[in-house]
């Protein structure tokens, strides 16, 4: 997924199957995990899309923290961060994730990436 620049030139923002399709619009996963990695204590991010029976899918965020933090106070800084970046402009209020999921683990792939469809496959059991 990208667009053309007025110059000609091609700015990628995700790829087609890791954007997320929330109520017929497009979220890029990318951007928000390069959101998320800004707060100090985030190890590794991946962010998801699960069923949603109205809008079709949904973000959700996954974590693997550097340091022990509660699902609930990650969950609390991290839409905290976001929604500075909505009020900022820099993000669509409709980016913000439903959940934030603290995880010991990562699936990785054998280049080290996460493996967002094993990931999805745990977190949703799908």
């Amino acid at each position: 997924m990208g667009y053309m620049t007025e110059d000609g030139g091609l700015v990628i923002l995700d790829r087609v199957k890791d954007v997320i399709k929330s109520g017929g619009e497009w979220i890029s996963s990318s951007i928000l995990e390069a959101a998320i990695s800004e707060l100090p204590w985030v190890s590794l991010v991946a962010v998801i899309g699960v069923k949603s029976e109205r809008w079709g899918e949904r973000p959700i965020a996954v974590i693997k923290p550097s340091r022990p933090i509660s699902p609930q106070e990650a969950k609390q800084e991290v839409i905290g961060h976001l929604t500075e970046l909505v009020r900022q402009g820099k993000i669509s209020k409709f980016w913000v994730p439903d959940d934030v999921v603290v995880v010991n683990d990562m699936p990785l792939t054998g280049t080290g990436k996460v493996d967002k469809k094993v990931l999805r496959s745990t977190i949703t059991g799908s």
